[in-house]
């Protein structure tokens, strides 16, 4: 029996979780250490994985299958594909990040009992949603899927209305019931959608007689899977309404703002850079993979909902005078351009929306822990609390200024080769769509720059006068991330060669090739060009 890898990358922080969790009330320093160990050991799982991984290979490797509840036909299935790879690879690289620069997040409070343990618990619940997030990324069983789907809600649920941001502008009665908001809506936004999808679920099972990803793709590629297409379109929207809620796509965007502002930073990457993602991943597994004749059939509208997403985030981010909510507008912002990516059924597209999404998580964690450093030291999200940061604090202008860089896709960084590859392959097939999503380009540029220009530059404002610069730790959280934002922006090879071949078979999974460039004959010279 071959060693079940992809079992133990998901349960090691899993692991990690409950152990953090029994750690004495009394030894919180333990407990974040602990915490961070098994984080890093999933880290080296991951590279592991990515190693053993053939790019050339069979479409999913590493798989394991298990009987589960076999009277349902549910099976432990898990696999990968370059796309899972490389989400598993982000994930795992993130973690550790969001653990050191949450290190004090949740230290208690003098007025909290000594019994309380917000420290362990806090770490804890940050482990769970990483080992859910990445058994997400490997389950090519549909209900397995579902499952931990809908089960990392509940510990995103508590690090949001439990662990919330103690920079708040108003009392802390008002603090905690704006966190209990923002917790609250996001756990009835996706548990709507993910009710929605058990109805998809249950209905493609009664269609299928089975919940397994190959054994459907194979019975249609043999032409055994009897699918009516109004069914397969009621089905494929049940799922795509549950992944847009995720994303999150416009309208159902509306919880992300306020879960992001209310939670600490690192609590905010983890929600964009990390949750949201398995929305899109799952619109290229199982949406395109499922229901691909569906698929293409609501493309025209989701083109327009992603274009809507991409201006009227920017457009929202722009007026923001919180940073977190900008930060959070802009995210939306940039998953509109994932989803154009997807379905402008292109290879370049989809290339670039899987590099979006690892780039997108790369450039938001290092805005926003930047951000939340400079948040903790003033004790105010609000822009205007804030001027001349960068003659105080230098080193935290610089790394805020790259990661602000890097989120308006400046060449050179990473972000700006899937943002380029998201473009071109949808000019290619839909013209007019892609010089409508370029507009999102110029608006990334005005509210990052404003940004930078209203905190960091101009006369220093007396509360930052004595504000320190980064430190040590706070150092070794972003410069890693930066570093990562350059070398990918220079050298994206590294994960083109691991995404291209999935592309290719999500491409064959909805009959898609890419659009010939037009040729073009010269009258005068009676050559032809393209």
């Amino acid at each position: 029996m071959n060693f079940p890898l992809l079992t133990v990358t998901a349960a090691v922080p899993a692991a990690g979780a409950i152990l953090t969790a029994a750690v004495p009330a009394a030894r919180r320093t333990a407990a974040k250490w602990l915490a961070l160990l098994f984080s890093l050991a999933t880290l080296a799982l991951a590279v592991l994985v990515a190693v053993r991984f053939e790019p050339g290979g069979d479409r999913y490797q590493l798989t394991e299958s298990r009987a589960w509840i076999a009277d349902f036909g549910v099976r432990y299935e898990l696999g990968v594909d370059g796309i899972g790879v490389v989400l598993i690879g982000l994930t795992a690289l993130l973690i550790p990040f969001v653990i050191a620069a949450g290190w004090h997040d949740a230290d208690p409070l003098e007025t909290q009992s000594k019994r309380w343990r917000p420290t362990q618990g806090f770490f804890a619940l940050i482990l769970l949603v990483e080992a859910m997030v990445i058994i997400s990324f490997e389950a090519t069983d549909v209900f397995l899927f579902y499952i931990f789907f809908e089960a990392m809600l509940i510990p995103m649920y508590f690090l949001i209305g439990g662990f919330g941001d103690r920079a708040h502008s108003g009392t802390d009665e008002n603090a905690a019931a704006q966190r209990s908001y923002a917790a609250v809506k996001f756990l009835l936004y996706n548990l709507v959608g993910g009710l929605i999808m058990l109805a998809a679920v249950i209905g493609l099972y009664v269609v299928a007689g089975n919940f397994s990803l190959q054994e459907i793709a194979a019975a249609r590629a043999a032409g055994t899977l009897d699918m009516a297409t109004n069914t397969e379109r009621l089905l494929f929207l049940g799922f795509f309404f549950a992944f847009a809620v995720k994303a999150p796509l416009w309208p159902l965007h509306t919880w992300l703002p306020n879960a992001m502002g209310e939670s600490t930073a690192p609590v905010a990457v983890l929600i964009t850079a990390v949750v949201d993602k398995v929305g899109t991943f799952a619109m290229l597994r199982f949406c395109l993979g499922l229901f691909p004749d569906a698929s293409k059939w609501a493309t025209p509208v989701i083109l327009v909902l992603a274009l809507i997403s991409i201006v009227y985030g920017a457009l929202v981010a722009v007026g923001q005078r919180d940073i977190k909510r900008l930060v959070a507008y802009a995210s939306i912002s940039h998953f509109g351009f994932i989803i154009l990516g997807i379905f402008a059924m292109t290879s370049q597209g989809q290339s670039g929306a899987t590099l979006y999404m690892v780039n997108h998580g790369l450039s938001t964690a290092a805005l926003m822990l930047v951000a939340g450093f400079l948040i903790s030291r003033r004790g105010s999200r609000l822009i205007a609390d804030y001027g001349g940061v960068q003659k105080v604090a230098p080193v935290l202008a610089g790394t805020f200024l790259i990661g602000g860089l890097a989120t308006l896709s400046l060449p050179g960084l990473a972000p700006f080769v899937s943002e380029f590859l998201v473009l071109v392959g949808t000019f290619a097939r839909y013209p007019v769509v892609g010089i409508i999503a370029t507009t999102g380009i110029v608006l990334a540029a005005l509210y990052t720059l404003v940004l930078y220009q209203r905190t960091m530059t101009g006369p220093v404002k007396e509360e930052v006068r004595t504000m320190p610069d980064l430190r040590v730790r706070e150092v070794l959280v972003v410069a890693p991330l930066i570093a990562l934002l350059i070398g990918l922006g220079v050298y994206p090879k590294v994960l083109t060669d691991i995404v291209n071949p999935a592309v290719e078979h999500t491409m064959s999974d909805v009959k898609q090739t890419d659009p010939k460039p037009e040729v073009v004959v010269d009258a005068k010279n009676g050559e032809a060009a393209k």
